[in-house]
């Protein structure tokens, strides 16, 4: 699990089913790839003005629209369908750091060699 693949909302991209699937991969919201792709362009929070403008690498409480409501939206819908927030998430990385957001997250999310998938709830063997 890298910190490049905590996307700027605070998704962790290691347990999405599109970084995890075969097909049509994504290659998580901060490795890019493609920046023409569909991925990166229909994001509102990784396109977000202020964002880019004061180079943040995350959704911040210092954003005079923070919580802005897509991030809102986003937050609920996980929270309903996922048990996850990514609000917590930027919490824990604004209060924790970085690194040991991750090392909690591979706590919660990896049983040794193998990764939860938050969407279909199946485990992926870490190959990447």
């Amino acid at each position: 699990m890298k910190s490049k693949l905590i996307a700027p909302c605070g998704m962790n991209c290691s347990i999405c089913v599109a970084y995890l699937r075969e097909k049509n991969k994504c290659p998580g919201c901060n490795l890019q790839g493609k920046p023409s792709s569909d991925y990166f362009r229909k994001c509102s929070i990784k396109n977000c003005s202020v964002i880019k403008e004061k180079n943040w690498k995350f959704c911040s409480p210092k954003c005079d629209s923070y919580p802005c409501g897509r991030l809102k939206t986003l937050d609920k819908r996980y929270k309903t369908k996922y048990g996850m927030s990514m609000r917590e998430n930027l919490e824990n990385i604004k209060k924790k750091g970085i690194r040991k957001f991750i090392e909690s997250e591979k706590k919660r999310w990896m049983k040794g060699n193998k990764i939860f998938c938050v969407h279909n709830k199946k485990y992926y063997e870490m190959g990447r």
